[in-house]
């Protein structure tokens, strides 16, 4: 059974196909410039060289029939028909209060997704435009949703509530939400088999850092807190967007500068954060590489970063108690091993004692990593994240009938026996 994971942008959608049935990953790729125009694909297959193919794709149904024409074609795919496919698992950002799981995609769970795209209008859409195109190319195959947010929906009131009106959240959903649900699910998982212990044991703070930077408290397996909230723009420093700020900020600089919401919206969202310090950058390669160099703002960047990632560190250890293990992912958090170190140096007295060597030597995304020492109370690892796994996991298991929700599906990858050294 071949599954297909989609992952739609607004202006790219990602791709992985992958043979349940022998448990490996057949293609994977991406077309990028959807709709702004000079689209072209990327293709991987293990074993061969990566193929590219320039080809207009105006809307996502275009970019979605590309993709399906490459898996198939005599050359460079890997199928020998579309019929092969099984079932097709889509990313969606935000499935509101509505949905705490995975679901089979049908007339009325399209309704709900587009009902709360107002809460993720950068995201929601392009997911939505890539469903679409889907159904329209591959009538009467199985379209599975795996959200952003369900992973968060164990949050308790207290914390996913703001001091707010409350009518603000009765009227219009204002509430913390969370994005980056499946990569928290996935290393917390993994964490676990690592740990040796059932997940439903564990004590977790995952640290998902990339150009989108999110965190999340675990506890008891189940997420209990986490620093996105209504949109990705709360929480930590991250590429472009500011985290974290005093409210009262934007309104000054408004009056200040005699700047609109949507100015305002887009400093916070595409001019802060490490471009927002450094004037030029937010690939951290770039800035540790400027750093090392004797470039102050880089530097200043960097210790901006780490010591808001030692701040998260601090609350939720408060939050969640005894502390297994702190883990980092994504890009930066997989290679970014100055930050890595600038964040959990100093926390001997939480139990954290960091191995540097190790730590330096973690810079692949391609391995799990410890990077404390051996008699480290509290562990981290450099797991690197699996996204589209999790959509495949959840997609078969619909199909069979054995799945329920992220707290109680038992998912292959996280059983000891599939850990890699």
């Amino acid at each position: 059974m071949d599954i297909l994971a989609l992952n739609c942008g607004s202006s790219s959608v990602k791709y992985q196909l992958f043979d349940w049935s022998k448990k490996v990953v057949v293609a994977k790729g991406m077309v990028e410039r959807v709709v702004i125009g000079d689209s072209f694909i990327l293709h991987e297959v293990p074993g061969r060289e990566t193929y590219r193919e320039n080809s207009d794709c105006p809307d996502h149904k275009t970019a979605v029939d590309l993709i399906l024409r490459t898996l198939t074609s005599p050359e460079h795919g890997v199928l020998t028909d579309i019929k092969q496919i099984a079932a097709v698992g889509h990313r969606v950002v935000h499935g509101g209060e509505r949905f705490t799981k995975s679901v089979l995609i049908n007339d009325d769970v399209l309704e709900a997704v587009t009902d709360v795209q107002h809460l993720a209008p950068l995201h929601n859409p392009p997911n939505i435009a890539g469903i679409e195109g889907a159904m329209a190319v591959l009538p009467g195959v199985p379209q599975v949703a795996i959200f952003d947010t369900a992973f968060h929906q164990t949050m308790p009131e207290h914390a996913y509530l703001y001091p707010l009106p409350y009518e603000w959240y009765e009227k219009y959903g204002v509430r913390r939400y969370g994005f980056h649900g499946t990569s928290h699910l996935y290393v917390s998982k993994r964490a676990a088999a690592i740990l040796g212990k059932s997940a439903r044991e564990c004590n977790l703070i995952t640290m998902h850092i990339g150009n989108g930077v999110s965190h999340c408290a675990i506890k008891n397996g189940v997420s209990v807190d986490t620093s996105m909230g209504l949109t990705p723009l709360e929480g930590a420093m991250m590429g472009t967007r500011c985290g974290d700020i005093d409210p009262a900020i934007p309104a000054f600089m408004m009056q200040k500068d005699n700047l609109s919401a949507k100015e305002i919206d887009s400093i916070l969202n595409k001019k802060s954060g490490v471009i927002g310090i450094t004037g030029r950058f937010t690939d951290r390669r770039d800035v540790i590489e400027h750093a090392q160099g004797g470039d102050k703002l880089c530097a200043l960047a960097l210790d901006i970063e780490a010591y808001r990632l030692k701040k998260y560190i601090g609350t939720y250890l408060a939050v969640v108690g005894r502390l297994d293990a702190v883990i980092f992912t994504a890009g930066v958090g997989e290679m970014g091993a100055p930050i890595r170190a600038k964040a959990i140096e100093g926390l001997e007295h939480l139990g954290i004692h960091l191995d540097r060597e190790r730590n330096a030597a973690a810079m692949t995304r391609k391995r799990e990593s410890l990077i404390t020492t051996d008699d480290s109370p509290v562990k981290v690892y450099v797991i690197p994240t699996d996204e589209e796994l999790v959509f495949t996991e959840d997609v078969a298991a619909i199909l069979d009938g054995s799945y329920t929700d992220h707290m109680h599906f038992e998912y292959s990858f996280s059983k000891p026996d599939f850990v890699r050294k």
